[in-house]
């Protein structure tokens, strides 16, 4: 099994917890959120037009690359922490640029000797799945795609076919952050896609709070949480650790119990 299958085989469902790499303290931040109970961690590379992103991850971003983060800072905050974390699985999202501008063997190549299990690209369609997953894959790491309440029946087995690790479920049509879906519609959505896989579905875009994270937890295979974790970096700073830790146990308590 790997990191990825492992944490998904638990008898209970996931909790998946995004930051972005460069954003203030990132290995104390991300210690913080394995000590919480994330199942899961979500390393957001920063980019100069996150296109997908709300005005929490935006703002990340533009904290981070103003600091000088860069693609080598990130995969050596992936690689430390591998070594502090070995069982934990580590995921990369973010955007083609960064991953595909030195070729995307040269990135897979990096990406696994940092110890990463998979890869979120936002912006590579399935119909472009040349771009990056045939080289992900030759490294064994999972190539994970985005399905959306308007990836339709026709659609939609081009998207799981491609997609290895688990399926992240984007709840809303918009950017992070902002919005919530309405469990039925998240529900009636998880259930549509199941039927068309056997990866995990795990649903994220607008999950802010413990209540909202165990009702979809109740018909999912995971939970991802990113704008209300990063919301906590830039509102405490240095202090942001405890506080992130907080949340995650929150947060963990309710998806795991969830059932």
């Amino acid at each position: 099994m790997t990191r990825l299958s492992s944490a998904f085989a638990k008898p209970h469902p996931a909790l998946v917890c995004f930051l972005t790499a460069g954003d203030g303290d990132t290995a104390a931040n991300l210690d913080a959120l394995v000590a919480g109970g994330a199942d899961v961690i979500e390393l957001g590379m920063p980019f100069t037009d996150p296109m997908a992103d709300g005005p929490a991850i935006q703002k990340a971003n533009i904290r981070s690359l103003g600091a000088g983060t860069t693609t080598a800072d990130v995969l050596a905050i992936a690689t430390q922490f591998r070594q502090r974390h070995p069982d934990v699985p580590l995921v990369l999202m973010g955007y083609a640029n960064p991953m595909v501008r030195r070729g995307p063997e040269w990135f897979a190549d990096a990406a696994i000797k940092a110890g990463v299990d998979g890869v979120i690209c936002v912006d590579i369609p399935p119909e472009e799945d040349d771009a990056l997953g045939p080289a992900l894959r030759a490294k064994g790491i999972a190539p994970i795609r985005l399905a959306t309440p308007t990836t339709d029946d026709k659609r939609l087995p081009q998207v799981v076919a491609g997609s290895e690790g688990f399926l992240y479920y984007v709840a809303v049509a918009g950017i992070t952050g902002m919005q919530q879906a309405a469990i039925e519609s998240i529900e009636a959505n998880v259930a549509r896609i199941k039927q068309a896989t056997d990866i995990p579905v795990a649903v994220g875009f607008g999950v802010r709070t413990p209540e909202q994270a165990a009702d979809i937890a109740r018909v999912a295979d995971g939970v991802v949480v990113g704008s209300a974790l990063v919301d906590l970096v830039a509102e405490h700073g240095a202090d942001a650790p405890e506080h992130l830790r907080s949340l995650t146990a929150s947060l963990a308590e309710a998806v795991h119990s969830a059932r």
